[in-house]
């Protein structure tokens, strides 16, 4: 019975960290893009950039990244600051359950309106 026991537990732990490795991925690369996003609407607020320049340079982030994102998906706002917002979803692959993370980053300057 004790061996059933530790077997059992066995598995838990192995399924867990299955998971672990399948999905913790695309959290930390949303964490990376949500940091950037903070930085690029800071120091392009005080720049003359372009939205389509700002666009641009997510847009390099974003394939840096890996991220399933278009160019189209990429929100840029110029009003007294700059706000900056991408909406994705990831798919996940897990057996028996497919999953979809959706992921909203954002970013605003203080001084936007």
């Amino acid at each position: 019975m004790s061996n059933l026991k530790a077997y059992f537990g066995l598995a838990i732990i192995v399924v867990a960290l299955f998971l672990i490795w399948k999905i913790a991925p695309p959290f930390y690369a949303n964490y990376t893009f949500q940091d950037y996003l903070e930085n690029e609407a800071k120091f392009s607020t005080y720049s003359t950039k372009t939205e389509d320049d700002i666009r641009n340079e997510i847009l390099k982030k974003v394939q840096e990244l890996d991220l399933p994102v278009t160019k189209d998906q990429i929100k840029v706002q110029r009003v007294n600051g700059v706000a900056l917002s991408v909406d994705y979803t990831v798919h996940v692959d897990l057996p028996f359950y497919p999953l979809d993370l959706d992921f909203h980053p954002a970013s605003k300057n203080k001084n936007f309106m």
